[in-house]
C-alpha cells in the first residue's frame, strides 16, 4: 500500500470485472477513493466495492449503462455527489464482438452497430461529462487495444475501428485540455485474462497461433496493465501527454 493517490479521486468505467476491477484494485491498494460504474452486473461489482473498502478507502459502485447516452452526466453527477471531485478518468467500458467479415452477406449489422455505440460515443459522452469537472492537473486515460495499431487477423474490423477511433479522439482531447494541465493518454492492451477475451476467443485464429505472434510469448497479466494506467495517471507522468502505450509483448513490432 502507497499513498501515491491519497486524497484522489478515481472514476473507472466497467469497473465490476476483469481489467476495470484489476485497475480499481491497483488505485486503491495506492491510496485513491475509487468509484467504478457497471452496466448489469450488481453483484460483482458491490464485491469489488466490498474489496476496496476493505483496503481503507472510500469506494462506491455506479450503475451506468454506456449505451445510453443520457446515463453520462448522471453518472459524474453521482461521483461529484459522493466524493466532492473527480482527479482521474479511466475510460475502460466497452464489448468486443467479433469473427464476422466485412463482406459477410450475414453480417450482424446492428450489433456491430452497438459495438460503436458503447466503445466510441458512450465514451466521449462520459468524457463530455466528466471534463469540466476533473481538477485541474488531472488525467484521462483511455483502454484501447494493440488493435488500435495493428491489426494482425481478419474479423476484428469493427472493433480496431472502435479503438482507432478513441485514440484519436484522446489526442484531440489531449489538446483541449493542456491548458488546464490535465493530461490525456491511451493504453493498449493485447490479450488478457478477461471475460471478454473468453467470450471472443472462438471467434479468432487458435490460442498457439496468436502467441506465435508475440516476441514475449505470452498474454499480459492484468497487473501489469492496471500498473500501467496508475503511472499514467500519477506524478511522474506529467508530461506524458497524447501518447498510446502498447502493452502486448511486441505483437505490433
Amino acid at each position: 500500500m502507497s499513498d501515491t493517490f491519497k486524497g484522489k479521486v478515481v472514476l473507472i468505467t466497467g469497473g465490476s470485472r476483469g481489467l476495470g476491477a484489476a485497475t480499481a484494485e491497483a488505485f486503491a491498494d495506492h491510496g485513491a477513493d475509487v468509484a467504478i460504474s457497471y452496466a448489469a452486473s450488481a453483484d460483482k461489482a458491490e464485491a469489488v466495492v466490498a474489496k476496496l473498502k476493505a483496503r481503507g478507502v472510500r469506494a462506491i459502485a455506479v450503475k451506468s449503462d454506456q449505451a445510453d447516452l443520457t446515463s453520462a452526466r448522471p453518472l459524474i453527477e453521482r461521483v461529484m455527489a459522493e466524493f466532492g471531485r473527480l482527479d482521474i478518468l479511466v475510460n475502460n467500458a466497452g464489448i468486443a464482438i467479433q469473427g464476422q467479415m466485412v463482406d459477410d452477406p450475414d453480417l450482424d449489422g446492428d450489433n456491430y452497430n452497438r459495438q460503436w455505440q458503447v466503445n466510441v460515443m458512450g465514451t466521449i459522452a462520459n468524457t463530455r461529462a466528466a471534463a469540466p469537472k476533473l481538477s485541474d492537473g488531472g488525467r484521462i486515460i483511455f483502454v484501447g487495444s494493440l488493435l488500435g495499431a495493428a491489426v494482425p487477423f481478419a474479423g476484428v474490423a469493427d472493433y480496431a475501428g472502435t479503438k482507432w477511433a478513441l485514440a484519436g479522439y484522446a489526442k484531440g482531447i489531449a489538446r483541449d485540455l493542456g491548458r488546464r494541465n490535465i493530461t490525456v493518454n491511451v493504453v493498449q492492451p493485447g490479450i488478457m485474462p478477461t471475460d471478454m477475451a473468453a467470450d471472443v476467443a472462438g471467434e479468432l485464429p487458435n490460442r498457439d497461433a496468436i502467441l506465435d505472434m508475440h516476441p514475449i510469448r505470452r498474454i499480459a497479466t492484468l497487473e501489469e496493465v492496471a500498473e500501467t494506467i496508475c503511472f499514467l495517471a500519477g506524478p511522474h507522468a506529467g508530461y506524458i501527454n497524447g501518447e498510446t502505450v502498447n502493452i502486448a509483448g511486441g505483437l505490433a513490432i
